[in-house]
């Protein structure tokens, strides 16, 4: 399997990080994509914790107006067109 990675930047990290930590390029660029993969888990699992707090604020706020939940009846008018 091969990849072929066409930047000199990205070479003289990968050589840095491989010198630096005594791994070799292959393991110090799966390092660094497994650490990367993880940190986007994290920042998608906070965006959905973020999301659903405000969910919970919008639903508490409908519930202490008073106001019934809108339904699907709500969004249509009798010919079936959106309201």
């Amino acid at each position: 399997m091969g990849l072929n990675i066409k930047n000199e930047k990205v070479h003289a990290l990968v050589r840095e990080a491989a010198e630096r930590t005594g791994m070799s390029q292959t393991s110090v660029v799966e390092e660094a994509l497994k650490r990367m993969l993880k940190e986007l888990d994290a920042e998608q699992h906070t965006r959905l914790e973020e999301l659903r707090m405000i969910a919970a604020d919008i639903h508490a706020i409908m519930k202490e107006s008073g106001y019934e939940p809108l339904t699907t009846d709500d969004l249509y008018d009798d010919e079936g067109l959106p309201a």
